[in-house]
């Protein structure tokens, strides 16, 4: 179809390119004329294009249409006008002259909130669902019958921003090339809008957008929410006006402290905390927002507000005054209307725009990849002098960042207090689920209960981490002790032991992550030159077991961080808590926000929407066999994600008449019940040569009934001993996943036979062998087709040896330099010169 696309903005910008990717013409752009030097994005796109562009300061005088302005309109030629977004006001015999009329994209769900602050209005009125339209235009205002509609939730925090962002905006514009799609098919309906539910709103702006303090918290946060960022709401403290932005609902149940505001209206005294500025409703709830404006347009954190100017200067090295220069240099390529950037420079009041507040941000990122910058940073420093002074404190690592807020669930315990989070952590913070849902989880040694929330530099940062784990090794340990079971003194050595040497290990590849240069065939006369990177994925999903909740974190969270992804970590269900105190520390450690984010829960619920989730790009596994395949089918079905697995085991430890029997009987018995048998490589069928069956069976039983006084109150499971056991046998066959011992016999001599038994599963995580003779131990070694074999040892695992396993027990490596791999991508550059 011939179209003309009529309107502006980024918005309108997507539409266009998207309607010329479906093969339509487009045979005018009609937007608004250039802002201080500047094109509109729409107007940019078009002309690099070479389609014919026209610039109409307006369409109409006096309610009448300009007939030049028409008439060029007509030459186009066009079968349907598309507006994306107009702010201009188009006369009718330009909506009613094509052959299919024109349509209108409305970010609302009309017949409510007509008008054109429909996003305001809906936030405002607290909507629960909100969505868009697309409407055949009419004489009225936003009256025309219905082509299409989407909607969508509305989250309690959203903003404008935010629902836009992540909906109105990629849905709207899908959702208006596809009205079009409709259109050239012949298929578009025309639905009559309803009168009931109609509402009609006034437009928002700064004078009509003062807070009225005599509602209740969740009105004035829909109110403040609504307004934010344009026109943002305002209320006077002090004798000035000031913008309140960034709001969202707050838990009454959580103290606030801090200094005391005086805001004229209203119920009580605002709260300036770490976090915020605690408001007060007329029904005694609470909100908080995070950013205050002035007059001046200079914004500031709120919880700055009795700081506010009382930073002194730094000065700069010679590093950062090159980094100034081209910062200017940048400021000068936006602000192309200004003559020169000097320190008092403003960025906003020199015509800087939203989309230009983006841009700068990507700038400082191309130059200085370690300052991560966020948008509100821009606002909160206009000048360009305070914009540098900003930057300079990111790149020293001396801004001041807000505390972290953390409401801990706190237990007296072995001899000290443990405190621990029991939220969600989502890009630096910890929040409460949907709805404010809980689930119970329980400390196996006496059943009390606890609930936690569920979800409907690299090196420099991880070292750091690493020591805070350190710091907190006796609370992480005894947390990991009440919430999954493990013995104190072995949390103490091996859950939490090693996943601070796994962190260490990891932080020690950060920088060592390379590709190679790789000879190829030379065309000539020109020559060739090929060389590998190694990217991170990006967004990558792990989902761990139960049975060492922070050791099973720390094995694939390290090796993800190193390969520099982000990680959403999903703990099992019953033992979340290490993870969640692993959130803690992490955000401690200056791990940038939304790097590690931590989403307890089910598997049915959260595992799935990870698996599932078009945006994450790995997911890593540990767990049972027949889960595995259930993610790796969904990974497969979603979006082809690289997968790593790491599950069941049926792990067999062969011994031999010439072994050390009292070192075999030792570590035999270890290789079952270490960690209470709750191991993924715990040995499941141990096969004892016969001549020395008998004595390894009395050994085994006499020092386990030597042990069972020392036996835990609680949910345990005694040590059993199963002899004699068959191949053909339950229990021969499936993993135990306990303290169970499983001990069958084979003949003096038949070695191969013992190897075909033992690797007669389809499980192949690990095994094991006993014996003085080295060249049998090789021989056994080489045959057993297992990821791991453990030679006159067993569950030896080190954070630089490569573990996973082969068959049904999955596939990728954790640990050692094999791990980066799973959380890296290789890309092939050839370069001809």
């Amino acid at each position: 179809m011939k179209i003309a696309v009529i309107g502006q903005s980024l918005f309108g910008q997507e539409v266009y390119k998207e309607l010329r990717k479906d093969g339509h013409n487009i045979v005018g752009v009609f937007t608004i004329p250039d802002k201080d030097g500047k094109a509109d994005p729409l107007a940019t796109e078009a002309e690099k294009d070479g389609v014919p562009v026209f610039k109409f300061p307006r369409w109409r005088v006096k309610g009448q249409a300009i007939p030049e302005v028409v008439a060029q309109y007509k030459a186009t030629g066009a079968e349907l006008n598309v507006l994306p977004f107009c702010s201009q006001f188009i006369p009718m015999e330009v909506i009613d002259h094509p052959k299919h009329g024109s349509i209108i994209y409305h970010p609302s769900l009309l017949p409510r909130h007509r008008g054109a602050s429909a996003i305001n209005w809906t936030l405002i009125h607290g909507d629960k669902k909100g969505g868009f339209t697309v409407f055949w235009a009419d004489d009225g205002l936003d009256t025309g019958p219905i082509l299409l509609q989407r909607e969508c939730n509305v989250e309690p925090n959203d903003t404008v921003n935010t629902i836009y962002k992540r909906f109105l905006f990629p849905e709207g514009v899908k959702g208006t090339v596809d009205a079009v799609r409709l259109i050239a098919e012949g298929k578009a309906p025309r639905i009559t809008q309803p009168q009931e539910g109609a509402t009609y709103e006034c437009i928002q702006k700064k004078d009509n957008s003062k807070i009225d303090w005599n509602q209740s918290a969740e009105a004035i946060h829909n109110w403040i929410r609504g307004n934010d960022k344009v026109p943002g709401a305002w209320a006077e403290v002090d004798g000035q006006k000031v913008t309140f932005y960034g709001s969202t609902l707050v838990d009454n149940g959580t103290a606030a402290n801090g200094q005391p505001l005086e805001i004229p209206g209203a119920s009580k005294p605002g709260i300036v905390t770490k976090a915020g500025l605690v408001l007060f409703g007329n029904d005694g709830k609470t909100l908080m927002v995070k950013n205050l404006q002035f007059e001046d347009g200079k914004m500031i954190a709120a919880a700055q507000y009795f700081k506010a100017g009382s930073s002194a200067a730094v000065e700069l090295n010679e590093e950062e005054k090159t980094f100034a220069e081209q910062m200017r240099a940048v400021w000068q390529s936006i602000l192309t209307n200004v003559s020169q950037i000097d320190d008092s420079t403003d960025f906003f009041k020199s015509g800087a725009a939203s989309m230009d507040v983006v841009r700068l941000v990507e700038e400082v990122k191309l130059r200085a990849s370690s300052c991560q910058l966020q948008n509100e940073d821009v606002y909160m420093n206009t000048t360009f002098q305070d914009f540098i002074q900003m930057c300079v404190r990111k790149l020293r690592g001396e801004d001041d960042e807000e505390e972290l807020v953390v409401d801990y669930v706190e237990k007296n315990v072995n001899n000290m207090t443990i405190k621990m989070p029991h939220q969600l952590f989502i890009n630096g913070e910890f929040v409460d689920a949907e709805g404010g849902k809980t689930y119970k989880t329980i400390n196996p040694t006496d059943g009390t209960v606890r609930h936690a929330k569920t979800i409907t530099k690299k090196t420099k940062h991880t070292l750091l981490l690493a020591d805070l784990m350190e710091q907190h090794q006796e609370e992480l340990a005894t947390i990991e002790s009440i919430d999954s079971g493990a013995v104190y003194t072995l949390a103490l050595k091996t859950h939490v032991g090693m996943s601070i040497q796994t962190f260490r290990y990891f932080a020690g590849w950060c920088d060592k992550i390379q590709g190679s240069t790789i000879p190829i065939n030379q065309a000539r006369p020109n020559r060739n030159l090929t060389f590998t990177k190694k990217e991170p994925i990006g967004v990558c999903a792990i989902v761990i077991p139960w049975n060492y909740p922070l050791m099973m974190l720390a094995w694939k969270t390290a090796a993800c961080l190193a390969a520099g992804n982000t990680v959403v970590l999903k703990p099992a269900q019953v033992t979340p808590l290490t993870a969640l105190k692993f959130a803690e520390l992490a955000a401690r450690a200056g791990l940038p926000k939304g790097v590690v984010n931590i989403l307890p829960g089910s598997g049915a619920l959260v595992g799935q929407r990870l698996s599932d989730h078009p945006d994450v790009r790995k997911l890593g596994f540990t767990g049972s066999t027949e889960i595995g395949k259930h993610i790796m089918k969904s990974c497969a079905v979603s979006n082809v994600k690289k997968v790593s697995l790491e599950l069941g085991g049926k792990s067999p430890l062969i011994i031999f008449s010439d072994c050390d029997m009292d070192k075999a009987v030792r570590m035999g018995m270890s290789s079952v019940f270490f960690n209470k048998g709750e191991n993924c490589i715990a040995a499941g069928r141990l096969f004892v040569e016969d001549s020395i069956h008998d004595q390894f069976v009395k050994k085994v039983v006499r020092l386990i009934m030597c042990g069972l006084v020392h036996l835990l109150p609680g949910f345990f499971f005694e040590p059993t001993v199963f002899t004699d056991v068959q191949d053909h046998m339950h229990i021969a066959i499936e993993e135990s996943f306990g303290p169970v011992m499983i001990i069958s016999k084979f003949k003096s001599g038949e070695v191969d036979d013992v190897l075909r038994r033992a690797n007669a599963t389809e499980y192949g995580l690990a095994s094991g062998v006993f014996t003085r003779d080295i060249s049998k131990a090789l021989y056994v070694s080489e045959r057993l087709n297992a990821g791991t074999v453990f030679v006159n040892t067993y569950n030896k695992t080190d954070v630089a040896s490569p573990f996973g396993g082969f068959k049904q027990s999955g596939f990728g490596k954790d640990l050692g330099q094999e791990a980066l791999n799973e959380y890296l991508k290789t890309k092939a550059v050839t370069i001809e010169y």
